[in-house]
């Protein structure tokens, strides 16, 4: 429902034009008028005259109609044409009439500009410099002016934050107008209340005259810099909000004024823009203006840093933040130790961890196996599964990463049958949790140790379970017969891969051809050279191993067809064809 504007200001200072003292008694005629049921109206003649018909100027319309009072119905919408309302706000009926209700003093509708007389221009014209005003101020079409008959400014800033605050944009603007027009002045916390309604709207040009209108009269405040460098953000990006803070600092007085939250607005839009360089010269600006950051701007600080891959900037702040005596956030905390995790300080990562525990924040099981995995890669598996207690002990369950990082840290380590037998365990008794990762590990140390049987094993599990074997499961396995000398149960990996599909890599070709040539397999190094693409990597293997088996007569014919094909050896196979060469001769 509309703002109900009652009545008009009888008292001096009026801004359309100084009406006459009120009648009573001591004073004036003495006359009084009646209203329809016959109470009184207080007023004289004179200002029955003066309070004529709505006067409509251009861009704003100041309502003459009766002695009037703001009164703001916030719950309500406002509707778009104000239409009639009796004062407690019963509209009446299509005739006009109320009903029966009780009638009271009513808003007159509004009359559109086109149809002005020519005759009403004059004395209830507003004067220009009261348009112009009102026009500076906002662009909100068909704007009111109203006689105001509170004159308290206090009073009247309180219900103007009161509407700013329920998005009641254009009654509020309303009001500012009206006030401005009648020599009143709102207060800072007004004008701001104002500002951020305009900048909840949207409405950048509204809210730039506000801003103008507040510098001027020197009435601007940190609230209101963060108010507009939001909305210039929003509208114009981070570029046209930075241009204008260097514009405010500049500015004479403005660095009592900028404070740590319009630094904080700043990095905030710049870290949305992932312009980490751009924060932290922000971020030095604050030391250089002697400003002291606040938890909030080291939060944004560390977020930002870690986001965009800085992670030596985010300790750095991480730093300072501990310095200055603020406690970390619990957010500050995964972050930094998320970084430094990925970036393999695990001693850093676990000294954050460590303070994330004495201040009774409780790790979720991402930053468990985040520390795990860390830990794990820096070859500290006891750590690692000290780790893994810990995460138990909090009620937590190990999922499909943390049983990942904890075979990966035995298998690191050298622990290859400890991850033998972890597998065997999860096997066990968390079968469900088995994927072809985990399979992988398993295979790994199965390669490392030479145990191609147990190797054969793990992949008949996964075909009976139905996973996915890759080319990576096969290539452990040919590589664990590899380092067992088992030529023969490789080629039977091998075949057996083709016929499941499976195509094979550069490290399969490598990983067989070693194979067969330590065990004597030249039939099959040529047919396994006919078969696959061109390769230099794979030629120089062959020649390299040809030549260490003494081989040389194979191994120039393998050359002679790699120079043929244009395939380019390396240093190493060059040597071993020159001092071949020279012994022949």
């Amino acid at each position: 429902m509309a703002t109900v504007w009652s009545g008009c200001s009888t008292s001096r200072g009026s801004f359309v034009q100084e009406l006459p003292p009120r009648g009573g008694r001591g004073g004036g005629d003495g006359r009084r008028f009646l209203s329809r049921r016959g109470g009184r109206i207080r007023g004289d003649a004179r200002l029955v005259q003066a309070l004529g018909p709505a006067m409509v100027t251009a861009g704003a319309c100041v309502c003459r109609a009766a002695p009037c009072l703001l009164e703001s119905e916030v719950g309500g919408k406002e509707d778009a044409d104000a239409g009639v309302w009796s004062v407690d706000g019963e509209p009446y009926g299509a005739d006009g009439r109320d009903g029966g209700k009780r009638r009271g003093l009513r808003r007159r509708p509004v009359r559109p500009p086109a149809v002005v007389e020519k005759g009403e221009v004059g004395a209830r014209s507003a004067p220009p410099a009261m348009v112009s005003e009102s026009e500076r101020i906002s662009e909100h079409g068909g704007s009111r002016l109203h006689f105001l008959e509170e004159r308290d400014e206090e009073t009247l800033s309180r219900r103007l934050i009161k509407l700013g605050q329920s998005n009641k944009v254009r009654s509020a603007t309303e009001l500012f107008n009206s006030m401005r027009a009648s020599g009143l002045q709102p207060s800072a916390h007004a004008c701001n209340s104002l500002l951020a309604c305009y900048v909840r709207r949207g409405s950048l040009s509204d809210a730039m005259r506000m801003f103008e209108f507040m510098k001027g009269k020197r009435m601007a405040t940190g609230h209101t810099y963060t108010l507009i460098l939001k909305v210039v953000a929003s509208n114009e990006g981070y570029v046209s909000a930075l241009e204008m803070f260097n514009k405010i600092e500049e500015e004479e007085g403005s660095k009592k004024i900028v404070d740590v939250i319009v630094y904080n607005t700043l990095i905030s839009v710049c870290g949305r823009a992932k312009q980490w360089m751009l924060v932290e010269s922000l971020w030095r600006r604050l030391e250089e203006n002697s400003l002291s950051g606040t938890l909030l701007t080291y939060d944004l600080l560390v977020s930002i840093f870690v986001q965009c891959g800085q992670s030596e900037l985010a300790i750095a702040a991480y730093q300072e933040m501990l310095q200055k005596g603020l406690d970390p956030t619990e957010d500050i905390m995964k972050a930094i130790i998320a970084s430094c995790t990925k970036e393999g300080k695990w001693e850093f990562a676990l000294a954050a961890f460590s303070r994330m525990l004495g201040a009774e924040m409780k790790p979720n099981i991402i930053l468990f196996n985040s520390m795990i995995n860390a830990l794990g890669k820096a070859g500290q598996d006891e750590l690692a599964f000290r780790m893994y207690h810990l995460l138990t002990s909090s009620g937590l369950k190990p999922d499909q990463y943390t049983w990942s990082a904890l075979l990966s840290a035995l298998y690191r380590s050298g622990r290859c049958w400890d991850a033998l037998d972890l597998f065997q365990g999860i096997k066990v008794k968390h079968p469900t949790l088995l994927n072809g990762h985990l399979y992988n590990i398993a295979l790994m140390s199965c390669e490392r140790l030479g145990q191609w049987e147990h190797g054969l094993q793990l992949l008949w599990m996964m075909e009976k379970s139905g996973l996915k074997i890759s080319v990576v499961s096969y290539n452990h396995v040919i590589g664990a017969c590899e380092v067992a000398c088992n030529p023969q149960v490789a080629l039977k990996v091998y075949q057996r891969m083709i016929n499941q599909s499976c195509s094979p890599d550069t490290f399969t070709h490598l990983s067989v051809i070693r194979a067969c040539i330590w065990g004597s397999l030249w039939n099959e190094v040529e047919d396994i050279l006919e078969e696959v693409a061109p390769e230099s990597s794979i030629y120089n293997v062959v020649i390299h191993g040809l030549c260490l088996r003494g081989k040389i007569g194979l191994a120039n014919k393998v050359y002679a067809k790699m120079r043929r094909i244009d395939l380019v050896p390396d240093g190493k196979t060059r040597a071993f064809m020159l001092q071949h060469i020279a012994t022949d001769q």
